[in-house]
């Protein structure tokens, strides 16, 4: 008879560690290897030509987004007349901005994860401007087949812009981008 304790004690053990590792692996999740299709509506080349007073702002940023499939390719083009950052960077006050990203859209919003790049599309670590994680958030206030307006949650200023280009997502390997 004192057998069967220890035997009750060893089997909840037991499955309390299978139970737990179930869990674990449910919970896991493995990304495929390829594209999504992304939102069809946002599927080109959307490019922002102005932003109202611009002439008259210490520093503004002009955007253009390249939506293919479930990625996002951003080019920032950053004027400022004020210098925060080394000479060497500062470049007489204009420069560019690269990053890359997967995007998803939800109700009226499109959450964005990537990272800054190079111009290459390399990731940047280090060197002039940002680095690190890109994770701006919008919120899709305007959209129609040739024009979209997006609001940035970090910035107070809404993103008007035009579509220059259409774009047919055709999924790829995420490596072969």
């Amino acid at each position: 008879m004192t057998s069967s304790p220890i035997k009750y004690i060893i089997m909840n053990a037991y499955l309390f560690l299978v139970t737990g590792m179930s869990f674990a692996f449910v919970s896991c999740q493995r990304h495929s290897d390829m594209q999504g299709r992304g939102a069809d509506f946002l599927q080109g080349v959307w490019k922002q030509d102005s932003i109202p007073q611009q002439g008259e702002m210490l520093s503004y940023t002009l955007h253009e987004f390249k939506f293919v499939c479930d990625s996002l390719y951003t080019t920032m083009h950053v004027h400022s007349s004020v210098q925060t950052i080394p000479d060497s960077c500062f470049k007489d006050g204009q420069w560019i901005e690269y990053a890359k990203a997967v995007y998803v859209v939800r109700g009226d919003s499109i959450l964005v994860e990537g990272v800054y790049t190079k111009e290459n599309g390399k990731q940047k670590i280090s060197g002039c401007y940002k680095s690190g994680q890109y994770l701006p958030r919008f919120k899709i206030a305007y959209s129609s087949s040739d024009s979209l307006v997006l609001e940035n949650r970090f910035d107070s200023r809404p993103i008007v812009l035009r579509k220059t280009a259409d774009i047919t997502c055709v999924p790829k390997k995420r490596w072969e981008m």
